[in-house]
């Protein structure tokens, strides 16, 4: 039985390094209106041409969101706008990475919108100075469940449209 337990175990954390490595995690869209985040089109790493930063209101109130509604995030450990997350930190808190430039769309202030390189040669998307991720861990639109972690070492939050920390 516990043999059983650790080979299911295993499978899960298994999926989850390859959800995390693959391009459902990354948020770069391909360039199109909608924003459709095409997971071949951009994987980390940024081969998409630009990437559509947009809002949704939920639960938590109103957040900036990628071209496929998913949650985007500040963490609390990159100060300005380098980012510091890397490695296992960027599998599980993919970059917004792109290879154009952002377009702003709902309630996001396009004079908010930059970019940063990031170690590996990539341009990540930011916001009001903050760079941008994902969390590997939201598997739907508009799921926040990243919110208030305190993984690698400082808290990550979802952004509202001023460029602050929506912090519950």
């Amino acid at each position: 039985m516990t043999r059983l337990f650790s080979l299911a175990a295993l499978a899960v954390a298994g999926a989850m390094v390859l959800a995390a490595c693959g391009g459902s995690s990354t948020s770069s869209s391909s360039g199109s209106a909608a924003g459709d985040g095409a997971p071949a089109a951009g994987s980390a790493g940024g081969s998409g041409a630009t990437s559509v930063v947009g809002t949704k209101t939920g639960s938590l109130g109103t957040f900036l969101v990628d071209g496929k509604g998913r949650a985007l995030y500040l963490w609390e450990a990159d100060h300005g706008s380098t980012s510091t997350c890397t490695g296992a930190c960027a599998q599980a808190w993919p970059p917004l990475t792109i290879t154009g430039p952002p377009k702003a769309s709902g309630a996001v202030r396009g004079s908010l919108l930059g970019t940063t390189k990031r170690a590996d040669g990539s341009r990540e998307v930011t916001y009001a100075g903050h760079p941008l991720y994902l969390f590997a861990g939201d598997s739907r639109a508009g799921q926040t469940t990243g919110e208030g972690s305190t993984g690698f070492g400082a808290p990550w939050w979802v952004v509202t449209p001023a460029g602050k920390a929506l912090q519950h």
